[in-house]
């Protein structure tokens, strides 16, 4: 299937938009190899922002999207419910981080808006060789080990079981401690490093 893309990029109010020329990265996402549709709007991540995403992707039948906004990190999870809700794998999403990467550590309006048009680019050339993923669950086995028995070793099996799981503390010397145990006092107390 030959991929059909979507780009939408985001004003974030005055966030992106202040720095950054995003009628213009969305023009320049146009000329794109793959870009059916490229959209700027004030708040992407609004409802009526992913309601514009929904309705073409149902009517100019995309497969691949591309948003263009602030990090993923923030609003990765709403954008793939926009694109389940639209019948489509949630998976076949690229962010472009333009306001981290762009608006926030840039001054210059022209030069913000060159990045963004080059990671807007990137993102489409990479969209384009997403495959679809599909979520499953597996079985795993909540037992622990811990390799190595010094003082982060056992802090961490500690913590383990003390929340109820089963952890396995394994140390390759015959004592615990790891460094400390070879420490006689410690600072500032003085107190037995053993």
């Amino acid at each position: 299937m030959q991929p059909k893309i979507g780009v939408y990029v985001c004003h974030c109010g005055t966030n992106i938009a202040a720095t950054v020329d995003v009628a213009a990265v969305a023009e320049h996402a146009r000329g794109l190899p793959g870009v059916v549709v490229a959209r700027d709007y004030k708040f992407m991540c609004s409802e009526p922002g992913q309601e514009i995403i929904i309705h073409d992707i149902r009517e100019q039948h995309l497969n691949r999207i591309v948003i263009a906004s602030c990090s993923p990190r923030l609003h990765e999870p709403t954008f793939r419910r926009t694109l389940a809700s639209a019948g489509l794998n949630p998976y076949l999403l690229q962010m472009a981080n333009i306001r981290e990467q762009c608006a926030w550590v840039h001054t210059d309006k022209e030069a913000a808006t060159e990045k963004a048009k080059a990671l807007v680019s990137a993102a489409v050339r990479r969209v384009f060789l997403h495959e679809p993923l599909e979520t499953r669950s597996v079985a795993i086995n909540p037992v622990t080990l811990v390799v190595g028995g010094g003082i982060a070793g056992i802090q961490a099996a500690l913590e383990i079981a003390d929340s109820g799981h089963r952890v396995y503390l394994v140390e390759r010397a015959p004592s615990l401690g790891g460094n400390m145990a070879r420490l006689d006092k410690t600072f500032p107390t003085l107190d037995c490093a053993a």
